[in-house]
């Protein structure tokens, strides 16, 4: 018998755990039962269903990658920190030192706009010097931004109830929200591709589409003042909100890092900053990755929001501006995976696919709420 042919299978995962695995999932069920007996008067079945069911998720991607696992102990630990600090009265954050300069809401939000913005001029400096010291500086910065933007979302969905328990509701409601949300998935979805594909010279080019949505934050913030906590209207105060908005904001994030390191590929297909940037396999990998990741979520999410539209409105489809371009937006993906699934295309022409198709998401995004109205209009300007 030839030894040399046997297969070696990679272990099943559980049989890879380390006693820190088990201590890390033990955490989060030690959390979510503490949760459940603390606030379940005020839950439903499908908000303890939620509750439940994020606990096993989130275990099962903290033992896939380790770092994550690290920020849910350290957003877990700050956030849990910083509503001790409250003493159950939203007025004790003008008081509070902690929470005035770093983990209050709003202040923890501010660090993780700063941080983003810092990373990506450490990214870009880190490129053009090829310093790996800077950039590892510029993934600890952009961790760091995840951390406090995490925080501030789970100490603002606190306050929400502070206010009043009929104002309570989880942080995803309103386009300051989701524009917070959007930053933090973006940047999960590149730090993953980034340990994974070892892509840090594409950081500067993610963290352009990130810094925008901060520049958006920041005016919606100081301009608007978009950052008080409003109720929630009542289409909006369902349980479909709580998984069809990640879900919906996935997508996005995928899309528009695939668009970003499109970017860099047509960049290097021209000649530019070609001794700089990872090999065109590699860009085109991982652009690939990322909009097959996003299509399946933004499926997911266009599904879950006919249901949701059922549930409000009585049907599931009625042609409402945003559901038509969320539709737009899941044709031209579904093409563009067709073409590089079933044709094998590659090269330049996908690339430029990648990235125009930013400019139909953001329209889907964004554009409508500015320029189009229907059942949708929540988050205007």
């Amino acid at each position: 018998m030839n030894t040399n042919t046997l297969d070696f299978q990679p272990k099943p995962l559980w049989q890879t755990l380390k006693l820190t695995d088990w201590l890390y999932a033990l955490i989060l069920a030690a959390g979510t039962i503490f949760a459940y007996q603390k606030y379940s008067q005020y839950m439903d079945a499908y908000e303890t269903g939620f509750l439940f069911g994020a606990a096993a998720v989130f275990s099962y991607l903290g033992w896939r990658w380790k770092a994550l696992a690290r920020l849910v102990l350290g957003v877990g630990v700050l956030s849990l920190f910083a509503v001790s600090q409250y003493h159950g009265a939203l007025e004790s954050s003008g008081k509070n030192f902690f929470l005035k300069f770093f983990i209050g809401s709003q202040t923890a939000i501010m660090w993780m706009n700063v941080l983003f913005v810092l990373a990506m001029l450490t990214y870009w400096f880190a490129l053009f010097r090829r310093s790996e010291f800077t950039g590892k500086v510029a993934s600890s910065l952009t961790w760091a931004a995840a951390l406090f933007g995490f925080v501030g979302l789970m100490v603002r969905w606190y306050e929400s109830y502070l206010i009043a328990p009929d104002v309570g509701h989880i942080p995803i409601s309103n386009l300051y929200e989701v524009f917070i949300l959007f930053c933090l998935i973006t940047a999960l979805l590149y730090l993953h591709y980034e340990a994974k594909f070892n892509t840090r010279q594409l950081g500067g080019f993610v963290l352009l589409i990130i810094s925008a949505a901060v520049g958006f934050i920041l005016w919606y913030t100081f301009d608007r003042q978009a950052h008080q906590i409003q109720p929630l209207v009542p289409a909006l105060q369902s349980y479909w909100m709580k998984i069809h908005v990640p879900a919906n904001f996935i997508g996005y994030g995928a899309f528009s890092l695939a668009a970003m390191v499109a970017s860099a590929y047509l960049l290097k297909a021209k000649g530019y900053l070609k001794t700089y940037l990872p090999s065109l396999e590699v860009l085109d990998d991982v652009i690939y990755k990322s909009i097959a990741v996003g299509f399946a979520f933004f499926t997911i999410a266009t599904i879950l929001g006919a249901m949701w539209a059922a549930e409000a409105w009585g049907g599931y489809w009625s042609w409402d501006p945003k559901e038509t371009w969320a539709l737009i937006v899941w044709l031209n993906y579904a093409a563009w995976l067709h073409l590089r699934m079933v044709k094998g295309l590659r090269g330049p022409m996908l690339a430029w696919w990648a990235l125009i198709g930013l400019l139909v998401t953001t329209f889907a995004f964004l554009g409508v709420n500015m320029f189009l109205s229907g059942l949708h209009s929540y988050g205007t300007l």
